[in-house]
């Protein structure tokens, strides 16, 4: 009976907050119950939703069944639905909604979606943060990451006898289509529903990866390892290869052939004709795309390290860490490369230090296994009961073994 006295105070301590805060839309929250991301979402919230409604404004009624039939996730979900449904009959809603947070289709047991759609839980119900307030679809939408939101976190008090488990759905190319939620009453609250949530959301990736086309171009992958891929296809490069690449990649200014030479060779005594005879490879690799005098691409090498720190540059950490995923050609003890990597490593470790969001910190902390501070700052930002605090300890305890 522990776990069910415990989430009977927490939500007893949630009820007391909203009661306080929410009808009034003052002062903030007065105690630890309320998280820091709902009491923003509240405040939001409270521009365009009324607290006291029954159940979610409804879309264009017409519109929902081509909308569904074009959602490039109508097939990855018709392929897996029977995982959705065998999760929706064990006591959830399982539901997907587009990029608007319009939700598209649902599926569980005849009593939880009796429930649902007394709410509007169904298609065609429009569940982002400005028509209905906090919950976890419009959370997931704002902030590209998952999110539970338990009772009397929701905004409006018809949810407060819901949980709601959610995660973005994201295209091959990282395109933001929409959401996954499995919703169930509050007494069915357990952490390892997050946990089906993300494996399910995975798993529809993977078919939209799957049947997704070839890409056109070029595509350079240095972050973690080193892959040059053309229309979808590896080329065969040898490391040096890819390390010209990579530094013609990450400076738009291009190099001249001295500059070229340093960056790769250093100081050691190395023929100007080796460098060009790479270049000249190079050429008939990418389809005569780099300049002759200065080396440079004449149209921009699509690359995982200048997509991240494009994402640095505007702000974005949550992008950058999603995309981060290891030093830059960690092999290589290229003069140039080595400067580029300590740049991304200090750019991103600084970023991710500096920011108060755990799910940054445990992100990035996948792709820097070895940093202790990082482990430590998960730990520090996530909540005693958090579950993900299991994986950030494990992290810290294998950072200082090693």
């Amino acid at each position: 009976m522990a776990p069910q006295l415990t989430l009977s105070a927490q939500r007893a301590a949630l009820e007391r907050e909203w009661a306080q805060w929410v009808p009034a839309g003052g002062a903030a929250p007065g105690s630890s119950a309320v998280r820091t991301e709902v009491a923003q979402s509240w405040s939001r919230s409270l521009r365009t939703v009324d607290p006291g409604r029954d159940c979610a404004p409804e879309s264009e009624p017409d519109d929902i069944g081509p909308r569904w039939a074009r959602s490039p996730l109508r097939a990855p979900v018709t392929e897996l639905r029977e995982q959705l449904r065998g999760v929706a009959d064990a006591g959830f809603v399982a539901a997907v909604t587009d990029a608007s947070g319009t939700i598209l289709w649902t599926d569980g047991g005849p009593v939880m979606r009796r429930r649902a759609e007394q709410v509007n839980f169904a298609p065609g119900g429009r569940w982002d943060e400005a028509h209905m307030g906090t919950n976890a679809l419009s959370l997931a939408l704002r902030t590209d990451r998952p999110h539970t939101v338990f009772s009397a976190e929701h905004l409006v008090a018809a949810l407060h006898g819901w949980v709601c488990y959610c995660a973005p759905i994201r295209a091959a190319d990282g395109t933001l289509l929409g959401v996954l939620d499995l919703s169930t009453t509050w007494q069915r609250s357990h952490p390892l529903a997050m946990a089906t949530v993300r494996s399910l959301t995975t798993a529809i990736e993977a078919e939209l990866r799957a049947a997704a086309p070839a890409p056109a171009g070029m595509r350079l992958t240095c972050l973690g390892g080193g892959t040059l891929l053309r229309d979808g296809l590896p080329i065969r490069l040898r490391p040096r290869q890819l390390e010209i690449l990579t530094l013609l990649a990450l400076d738009d200014n291009g190099y001249t052939h001295e500059r070229l030479h340093y960056a790769v060779y250093g100081d050691r005594a190395v023929g100007a004709s080796t460098l060009k005879s790479e270049m000249s490879y190079l050429r008939r690799a990418t389809g005569g795309d780099i300049t002759n005098r200065v080396y440079r691409f004449t149209t921009p090498l699509s690359c995982d390290a200048v997509d991240v720190l494009h994402a640095l540059e505007s702000g974005d950490l949550t992008t950058a860490v999603r995309r981060y995923h290891g030093p830059l050609l960690p092999d290589s003890d290229t003069p140039g490369i080595r400067a580029w990597r300590d740049h991304l490593t200090v750019a991103m470790r600084n970023a991710v230090l500096s920011s108060p969001d755990a799910d940054h910190a445990l992100t990035y902390g996948e792709a820097a296994p070895d940093d202790i501070t990082i482990h430590e700052h998960a730990l520090t930002l996530l909540p005693p009961r958090d579950p993900r605090r299991a994986l950030a300890t494990a992290r810290l305890h294998s950072a200082l073994r090693a």
